[in-house]
């Protein structure tokens, strides 16, 4: 739980750039990939990610534009990057604007719950990095490069002339 907006400000700005990174590595042809037939696709995900910065945080009383349906994923990468972005910026934008440290201890409906809204942040965070995670699986299937987040990927490790771990 966040009792500090600067401390949500720091980690958003790291956690929201390791996630455009991602998407930024997503091609048209990726956007389709799934585990099983009944799963998610890797553009789906995406997706999700920018249409609930939206949702929970309407919810939570700030004002963050919806890119769209949540349903209606866009065919192109670079429309869910560019969306991305934009959500992602903007969600820093209105948490500054609109809160204070003190309103962080402020409770609000959420999902059928009482949730402060330093709580809410913190959930939003931490549903970024389980969509991440998913994320990685679709795009090593997929082929892609995938950028490291916490520490060097398998692909970063030869930046550092060392190979990767097994």
């Amino acid at each position: 739980m966040y009792r500090k907006i600067e401390d949500f400000n720091k980690d958003w700005a790291y956690e929201s750039e390791a996630t455009l990174k991602m998407i930024k590595n997503l091609t048209e042809a990726s956007l389709n990939q799934r585990v099983t037939s009944e799963g998610r696709s890797l553009g789906f995900l995406a997706w999700h990610l920018i249409v609930t910065h939206a949702e929970m945080l309407t919810l939570a009383g700030l004002t963050i534009p919806a890119p769209g349906e949540p349903d209606n994923v866009p065919a192109s990468a670079a429309e869910i990057a560019a969306a991305y972005e934009r959500s992602a910026r903007s969600v820093a934008e209105q948490v500054a604007k609109n809160w204070s440290d003190a309103s962080l201890l402020q409770e609000v409906e959420m999902y059928g719950e009482k949730w402060t809204l330093g709580y809410t942040l913190a959930s939003l965070i931490r549903h970024e990095a389980h969509h991440r995670g998913q994320m990685t699986v679709l795009m090593r299937q997929a082929g892609l490069p995938v950028p490291g987040v916490y520490g060097p990927s398998r692909e970063e490790w030869a930046q550092f002339g060392m190979p990767a771990p097994q």
